[in-house]
This record gives C-alpha cells, sequence and structure tokens, in this order.
C-alpha cells in the first residue's frame, strides 16, 4: 500500500486577499506530485504479485496523522528521510519522530540513496526499556531472516555485570524463535549515539533495530540521542517502535 499527503500553500496576509491564481497553481502542483508519486510505487512494484493499493490526500490536517491513520491495517510502515527538505515546509515534511509516536506500528526507515535493503546483518541496539522490548518484539520476522544478528547494550563500567545479565535474557529468549545472537555489552562513552553507530560500522550492519523516544520526546528533540541519530542521520536502515 502506497500512501502520500500533501498540504496546500497557507498564506496569511494582512488584507485577507489571497491571489486565486496562487492557491490554483499550488493545487495544480500538489495534485501532480502525488500522481507522480503513485505513478513511482506502481512502477516499482510493477512485479508485485499481490494487489496493490494507492491511498492520497491533500489536507489541511496533520500529514503525520493522516499516515498514522492510514498504518492501522498494515504490519509495518516503510518511510525515509528527506536530508535535502526544509524542516520548515509544512506543505510537504513530515516530522518522522512525530509519525513513530503516533504509528502504533514498527518503522523501516530507509536512507534515500540505498537501493536494496540486505538483511545479512542486524543489530539491536538494547536498553532493558519498553521500547526496546516492543521493537525487539516488533522485529522478530526481520530478525529471523537475517543472517548475522548481535545485540548490545551500552552501559557504564557499575552497569556492565548488571548487562551482561539482562543480555543473556534476550539472548535466550530470541533463541525460542529460533534466532542465535551476539551479546555485547559495551562501556558507554560521552556519546552513546556515536558510539552505536561505530558498533554498526564495525559489525557492518545492515539494520539497526531500537526502541525509538526511551527519553520524552522534548528532551530528546532538544539534546540530541540515539532516536534522533537514526532517524535523520544514519547512511543505514533503521527499524524502529514506540
Amino acid at each position: 500500500m502506497g500512501i502520500a499527503a500533501c498540504r496546500p500553500l497557507q498564506i496569511i496576509e494582512r488584507n485577507g486577499y489571497v491571489p486565486g491564481d496562487l492557491i490554483e497553481r499550488d493545487r495544480e502542483e500538489l495534485e501532480k506530485e502525488i500522481k507522480d508519486a503513485e505513478t513511482e510505487f506502481r512502477a516499482a512494484l510493477g512485479n508485485h504479485r499481490g494487489n496493490l493499493e494507492w491511498r492520497s490526500t491533500v489536507t489541511f490536517a496533520s500529514l503525520e496523522g493522516y499516515l498514522a491513520d492510514q498504518a492501522r491495517c498494515a504490519d509495518l510502515l516503510i518511510t525515509g528521510v528527506d536530508r535535502n527538505g526544509s524542516l520548515f515546509d509544512s506543505s510537504h515534511h513530515v516530522d518522522i519522530g512525530d509519525l513513530i509516536m503516533q504509528l502504533g506500528r514498527p518503522a523501516l526507515i530507509v536512507p534515500s540513496d540505498m537501493v536494496k535493503i540486505n538483511l545479512d546483518r542486524v543489530l539491536i541496539g538494547w536498553k532493558d526499556t519498553r521500547e526496546s522490548r516492543r521493537a525487539t518484539l516488533d522485529g522478530l520476522p526481520l530478525l529471523k531472516k537475517a543472517g548475522h544478528v548481535a545485540i548490545c547494550e551500552i552501559v557504564p563500567e557499575s552497569e556492565m555485570a548488571a548487562a551482561k545479565v539482562r543480555l543473556a535474557d534476550v539472548v535466550g529468549w530470541l533463541k525460542r524463535d529460533g534466532i542465535t545472537a551476539e551479546p555485547m555489552a559495551v562501556l558507554s562513552t560521552e556519546d552513546d549515539a556515536a558510539r552505536l553507530g561505530a558498533i554498526a560500522t564495525e559489525q557492518s550492519a545492515d539494520v539497526v533495530v531500537a526502541g525509538a523516544y526511551g527519553h520524552s520526546q522534548l528532551r530528546e528533540w532538544a539534546l540530541g540521542g540515539v532516536t534522533k541519530d537514526l532517524l535523520l542521520r544514519a547512511s543505514r536502515c533503521s527499524f524502529v517502535s514506540h
């Protein structure tokens, strides 16, 4: 199922007048962009054996809300991040963080320059939180297809022993689902997001599985963090769930 949404141009004039031809041009441009997106979607999945369905809208309402609503009939949302897009373009830009908070479904975030998703090596970024537990459970179908799975928890020295016990529990749980995972308890540095990224590179991870927004969204957005790095800066796929 393909989903697309745009918001019409919003212009505020002191005299309350907006030229009609400007509104009409904007409407035509949005309709063309949505039609082009549908054409690209159907061309990319033309060999799909099942049925293809397209849903789209031009709305003044929240784009994130519309996409989240449509995901109610899906197992997984696949999306990307337009690094070249403006964060202030509310007509096209979707706040991926807000979307994930509303989804109630896992999301696979794919870099725009990626042409093929490889599931050979998967890294689970673990914290003993509900978000990590949810993401790992949601990711079981993906993990079962992986050639190699590693699960990493980044902790200070004082928690190293406890982390190894936690990881052993998760490794045992995954094994009951037929998944062999390599546990990694790693010493924390000042920047755990950068540390996780470095480990993903060392592991040649094709996909990172992680729980989204372990802290409040406001705090995470203000201070950075693993979720923000996974969503906006990664060069590999991220499988995230809240």
